[in-house]
């Protein structure tokens, strides 16, 4: 009689099953934006270098010009993208940076950044683009309201909601692999590079980052100027541990009980010539990340007011890393 294969090389091969299944399920579906018309945009706008001073004139540049990219997508006849992009050019918006071309990027602070004792960089996962921009702006502002509830009296924080690259679509080929998480990554260490430069020498800076912003922040971690780097609803990281990351930042990681990325098989395997998948678990004792609680989140709501997950991202933020709840 053959002998059955070994345990470990049954669980390789569906693991790669189900990779192949997802792949093949993400080539064939349709995107739902596929077919959409190109939004006409201006161009960015030219910003002073980021200092504590020049924070405001960029302010008002990046609203003027998100005001002209309203105008031309309203006289184009995509309604949702003008009033996205108006919402976005209000006087009461910090708009640190904007380019409304394509699915459009974004820079939001909340909060007084120039005297920030502690900053929270919120990092987004797939199909985060202007049309959906309220929902990552509803997470950035819930942790606004924790931070500012939480911090000690004469603490000042802020939080940066970060669009700075082309999120993939969920039901894609390219949210499989890393490819815009590499493209992104160097925008994302240059900004916490400029961040720091606009900010006092001892902030705290904090990555939130969610879902494919968790494979962002992963591939950005080496050189990262950051002190902490957490990763939610993570599918991976790319890297096999959290040593890996190569940063000298806290590693932290949580998910869940109602996030259904846990049944997205954590391997990587060559498939069609590509890597498809990101690696180890990060809420797994072989990653090595220090595991917070997370408590019944599901995928979208790491972020919603009075959860445990928001309760630990903002202990984070604020450096209490003994009050932070493990999972």
């Amino acid at each position: 009689m053959p002998s059955k294969a070994p345990r470990a090389t049954r669980t390789q091969r569906w693991r790669r099953t189900l990779l192949a299944a997802f792949l093949t399920a993400a080539i064939a579906a349709p995107l739902s934006g596929a077919a959409r018309p190109q939004i006409p945009a201006p161009a960015p706008a030219t910003l002073p270098s980021l200092t504590a001073t020049t924070l405001h004139a960029a302010y008002e540049t990046s609203r003027a010009n998100a005001t002209q990219a309203a105008h031309m997508a309203a006289t184009h006849g995509d309604s949702h993208r003008a009033a996205a992009d108006q919402a976005l050019a209000a006087p009461s918006r910090n708009l640190l940076t904007f380019d409304g071309r394509g699915t459009g990027r974004a820079t939001e602070v909340l909060g007084d950044l120039a005297h920030a004792d502690h900053i929270a960089v919120l990092v987004p996962g797939s199909d985060t683009s202007l049309d959906t921009y309220s929902r990552f702006h509803t997470a950035a502002t819930a942790l606004y309201a924790d931070l500012t509830h939480r911090a000690p009296h004469g603490t000042t924080v802020a939080v940066i909601a970060w669009l700075g690259y082309e999120a993939p679509a969920t039901v894609s080929t390219t949210v499989t692999t890393t490819a815009r998480a590499d493209e992104a990554a160097p925008h994302l260490r240059a900004f916490i590079r400029h961040l720091r430069a606009a900010t006092p020498p001892q902030a705290h800076i904090s990555l939130l980052c969610h879902s494919y912003g968790t494979v962002v922040c992963g591939r950005a971690a080496p050189g990262l100027d950051a002190d902490d780097i957490a990763l939610v609803g993570s599918p991976g990281t790319g890297a096999d541990s959290a040593a890996a990351l190569h940063t000298h930042a806290r590693i932290w990681a949580a998910r869940g009980s109602g996030d259904w990325i846990r049944h997205v098989p954590h391997t990587s395997a060559d498939l069609f010539g590509t890597t498809i998948g990101f690696g180890t678990d990060p809420v797994s004792r072989a990653f090595g990340a220090q595991v917070f609680d997370a408590a019944d989140a599901d995928h979208s709501g790491y972020f919603t007011p009075g959860s445990a997950s928001l309760a630990n991202l903002a202990r984070i933020t604020l450096g209490e890393t003994s009050e932070v709840t493990r999972a």
